[in-house]
């Protein structure tokens, strides 16, 4: 891996050319440019916020829209990043097929490029926190920069892995947007982890093993962790009369181990295959 490594340093130029690329094809005769990145995230906020107002659910938040923002923001970085990754190969297979480079600088082109998305719309977030909620900066921020690295090592991971099963199993692209659809729904975006945690169903006998891989998968961490290090916990009535668990650092440490982990085991198995991919029929 140290090999694959040194030699994507030696095309570390051909990547930022194809990060430009892909940032200047998203918005080819655009108008409004990046707005068309922030712009569906925050109509599904306001959406969702309109509609959990009225049934009587969001009232019980100090800023609904806040909690449902701080989560869509990862959400579609995950969600973009994996689905563009996942055809980015067979994109340019033409060019694969023809010239030498390093595979796997295609699918990191696009990571990069959504990875950027991603960090702009955090900007438009805090705006929004400052100057709109008008609500103060924690000392828990200090674990933003770490949850912004433990994502992007998770979804890069996922990314490679995607995009290489997709050049042999074209099935892959069609799964992977089945899965994120449902992923939207389990995850906790239009509520938080406590209130799925503190469901009576999961604390029957037998079933801790549920609540936990609800609570320690990757993403439910992460998503959980900004929560905590940007906002101020619920009020108890919203998330069944319980108080809200502070921001847990062992469980914010072994989430970015298990990123790690999984970004090591997809990039090797990117790298096991990686030249069969001119061989595909």
């Amino acid at each position: 891996m140290i090999k694959e490594l040194q030699e994507l340093w030696r095309f570390r130029e051909l990547l930022w050319q194809l990060v430009r690329r892909d940032l200047k094809v998203r918005y080819k005769n655009s108008r409004f440019g990046f707005f068309w990145s922030i712009a569906p995230p925050l109509m599904q906020v306001a959406c969702i916020t309109f509609v959990f107002k009225y049934a009587g659910f969001a009232n019980r938040f100090q800023s609904y829209s806040a909690y449902v923002l701080v989560a869509i923001i990862p959400w579609t970085f995950f969600q973009t990043a994996i689905l563009d990754a996942s055809q980015s190969i067979l994109h340019m297979y033409g060019v694969i097929k023809k010239v030498y480079l390093p595979r796997e600088v295609v699918p990191l082109s696009s990571t990069i490029a959504n990875f950027i998305h991603f960090m702009l719309s955090w900007l438009v977030f805090f705006a929004y926190l400052i100057f709109y909620v008008r609500a103060p900066i924690l000392p828990t921020i200090i674990w933003f920069p770490y949850l912004i690295v433990v994502q992007m090592m998770l979804v890069t991971g996922l990314a490679l892995l995607v995009s290489c099963l997709n050049v042999f199993y074209e099935d892959i692209k069609y799964m992977a947007t089945v899965l994120l659809n449902l992923l939207f729904f389990l995850l906790p975006i239009m509520y938080v982890a406590e209130q799925v945690a503190n469901a009576p169903a999961l604390a029957a006998p037998g079933r801790e093993w549920l609540r936990l891989a609800y609570m320690y998968n990757p993403m439910s961490a992460i998503i959980t962790g900004y929560r905590k290090c940007l906002l101020q916990p619920p009020h108890p009535a919203a998330i069944g009369g319980r108080p809200s668990l502070p921001l847990d650092p062992v469980a914010m440490l072994i989430t970015g181990a298990v990123s790690l982990g999984i970004l090591l085991a997809c990039y090797a198995y990117f790298n096991s295959r990686k030249w069969q991919f001119v061989e595909r029929p």
